[in-house]
């Protein structure tokens, strides 16, 4: 346990004594409160029946930040390494492979959720400052952050498994946005393709992101989605440790 923390301390030292850790906090505050201010532009003076966070977390902004953000942050996981010299180094400790790709995804996960955080205010500024408002819905609150939980999960492991493959940080990044921007763009056959009752309507309704982050921005927790988001996790960390081992193969 002791090596497996050790390592999650090191992750999130690259991160947070980095330039490039502060930049990306400073980019998801400001898109997200650009993103406030236009949804409070929106409903100034109107009456509105649905969750603040519902309207909040559904718009282009949101989804860019979710999109670019943990290619961003996981790049370096370990194309860096690589690049650098020290993966070689890394791998011989005695640690695990499995304990090193957990690390550096727990480590990844932990920073991403961080430049997060700030958003819990925002519900409760808006009661503060506003008149006449519903009181805040926590469950829509803690459905809200538990849907970012498991989209950044997703994405994180899918930033990792696409930074082992490579030791350059610009191609990991841009693999893991395609990679991402491709399942992202699933979730708009839901309204490209008419509804029919079928097999095939309830798969891309199983697989649009959108609609569970609908859901989740509602307080309504479906439990397949959550295994849905943590089926794929578990996938990208397992091919991630597969790309780890193959190194004794060369």
């Amino acid at each position: 346990m002791q090596p497996f923390l050790t390592l999650v301390r090191r992750e999130l030292g690259s991160c947070y004594f980095s330039l490039i850790g502060y930049v990306i906090v400073a980019a998801v505050q400001f898109l997200m409160g650009l993103g406030f201010m236009v949804v409070l532009q929106a409903l100034n003076g109107k009456p509105f029946d649905k969750p603040v966070t519902e309207e909040f977390f559904n718009n282009g902004l949101f989804w860019l930040v979710m999109l670019l953000a943990p290619p961003i942050i996981t790049m370096r996981t370990y194309a860096l390494e690589k690049f650098s010299g020290t993966y070689e180094t890394l791998m011989t400790a005695p640690v695990s492979d499995l304990q090193v790709v957990l690390a550096k995804f727990t480590g990844a996960l932990l920073f991403f959720m961080s430049a997060w955080l700030p958003l819990l205010a925002y519900p409760f500024l808006l009661k503060r400052f506003s008149v006449d408002l519903m009181p805040v819905d926590t469950s829509a609150v803690g459905g809200t952050f538990l849907g970012i939980f498991l989209f950044g999960a997703f994405y994180i492991a899918l930033g990792c498994f696409a930074s082992a493959l490579t030791r350059s940080q610009i191609i990991a990044a841009m693999n893991a946005f395609v990679l991402g921007l491709g399942l992202f763009l699933l979730s708009y056959l839901t309204y490209v393709i008419p509804p029919k009752s079928g097999w095939q309507s309830a798969a891309l309704q199983h697989v649009s992101m959108i609609e569970h982050m609908k859901d989740f921005t509602r307080g309504v927790v479906d439990t397949r989605q959550v295994v849905f988001y943590l089926s794929l996790t578990a996938l990208f960390l397992f091919l991630t440790l597969r790309v780890v081992e193959s190194r004794r193969w060369k």
